[in-house]
């Protein structure tokens, strides 16, 4: 009877959603909308029971009645836009509220030939055949009942395009800001990202919040060419009564690479779906991830590295710092196909406690059915490393400033390889701030540091 109520919710949301759009999409749009809808209706929430949700408990998110969102832009939405714009170092920066697309709080630009950055609505309304081509045909309705759910809502969000030979210096930039209401609010943004051959250009995607309970409920589909080069960024900086739920997935072309950075700081639920395809002989995929959670906050990133062609090479390594009472799941799948001979592949993820009371479940798993592949994972979890808080405190730094560098430098590691200086700047300052350390700290005045925490 519950998970009747609890589906029944989205039911109705769908419904006023449908009233209200009058029929401003086309037909194959519809029939797809139906499809994740009726999916979604058809399974419901996935439970624990459910071994792709074994450690993530998503009853809070399913026994919340949930509004549909407006795009309404008021003083909190205002501020957090100001806070994390990027202002010109980014090529241009498209701002969603509650994953309606903002023109005020946008910035516009002129871009050059072949790059086409807009709202999901408008690219819409002009009956683009890339949308047909490529909306909703990566991102499975079958395999995530949270796609199916954003799937039946597709509305708005982001499409951007880069055609043949496109290659950008600076990154392109969607920023999300969740304001919620009186009443506990749901967005469905959809992010659409089309490559093609020969293009190389970053993105980055933030997403925050400004305080109240709200549930912003992500899909991404990227499709990258051959020989193309994309680097996606993505800062998850939500308030503690959010609840933020992502998939994205990738599809890569031959001789291609693709590159993501995830950073994870806020929320108070956290599920985060990485998926990669290498579809294309020699192409490439690095995922680097980093989260930075305390209190109660929990966070769950699963990915998977699908290689279906051969001469492929993926490396993967994901971080994680746990403070107070909060909970880290990282479940990593690297699946090798008969045909994807000469694989190459590396899965790490590490952990650091910071209490007694902070945990941590790590399954990283290989599937192989090719018989000439180079695959290795590996996992670590464990506290502060005492012999080098021995090694600081006896050339006089204090022991709270000790565990507090080890712990930075620890987070550092991925932090460095991101190369879009606002949003490595945002979590260096993130981490500074956490350890007590000047805001203007950057990793490479460490030891500058270490003189300054001397006893």
């Amino acid at each position: 009877m519950t998970q009747l109520i609890e589906k029944d919710v989205h039911v109705s949301n769908f419904r006023q959603f449908e009233r209200n759009r009058n029929g401003d999409t086309p037909r194959w749009l519809d029939l797809r909308r139906r499809a994740g809808i009726e999916r979604f209706e058809r399974v419901g929430f996935p439970d624990s029971k459910q071994e792709e949700w074994r450690f993530t408990n998503v009853a809070p998110i399913a026994r919340t009645r949930f509004a549909l969102a407006d795009g309404r832009v008021d003083d909190a939405a205002r501020e957090r836009a100001g806070a994390y714009t990027f202002g010109h170092d980014a090529l241009v920066e498209l701002v969603f509220v509650n994953g309606n697309f903002s023109p005020e709080l946008s910035r516009a630009a002129t871009l050059p030939l072949g790059v086409t950055v807009t709202s999901l609505r408008e690219a819409l309304a002009s009956n683009d055949a890339l949308l047909e081509q490529h909306l909703g045909r990566y991102a499975d309705i079958n395999a995530n009942p949270f796609v199916a759910l954003n799937t039946g809502f597709i509305r708005d969000g982001a499409f951007v395009h880069l055609a043949r030979g496109v290659a950008l210096e600076q990154p392109i930039h969607l920023l999300f800001v969740d304001t919620g209401g009186a009443e506990p609010t749901v967005s469905h943004p959809r992010i659409l990202i089309v490559a093609e051959d020969n293009v190389e250009a970053t993105l980055v995607t933030s997403f925050v919040g400004a305080g109240s309970t709200h549930l912003a409920n992500v899909v991404t589909e990227v499709s990258v060419g051959n020989d193309s080069r994309i680097e996606h960024n993505k800062l998850q900086h939500d308030c503690s009564a959010a609840f933020h739920v992502s998939t994205l997935q990738a599809r890569l072309g031959r001789a291609s690479q693709f590159v993501s950075h995830a950073a994870t700081l806020g929320s108070k639920l956290t599920r985060n779906d990485l998926n990669v395809t290498l579809a294309g002989q020699g192409a490439e995929a690095v995922l680097n991830g980093l989260v930075l959670i305390s209190g109660n906050q929990h966070c769950d990133n699963h990915t998977i590295l699908e290689h279906a062609a051969p001469n492929c090479p993926s490396h993967e390594l994901y971080k994680h710092v746990l403070r107070d009472e909060a909970t880290g799941v990282f479940k990593g799948k690297i699946y090798v196909h008969p045909e994807a001979q000469k694989t190459d592949s590396k899965q790490t993820s590490k952990s650091l406690l910071l209490s007694d009371d902070a945990s941590m479940n790590s399954q990283p798993a290989l599937e192989i059915y090719a018989d000439d592949v180079k695959c290795t994972h590996g996992s670590t979890t464990g506290p502060v490393d005492e012999d080098m808080v021995f090694y600081l405190r006896s050339r006089g730094v204090s022991l709270e400033a000790a565990r507090h560098l080890l712990t930075y430098a620890f987070a550092a590691d991925i932090t460095r390889r991101i190369k879009v200086e606002p949003v490595r700047r945002r979590l260096e300052d993130f981490m500074a701030a956490q350890a007590g350390l000047p805001r203007d700290l950057r990793i490479t005045d460490l030891g500058e540091a270490t003189e300054k925490h001397r006893t």
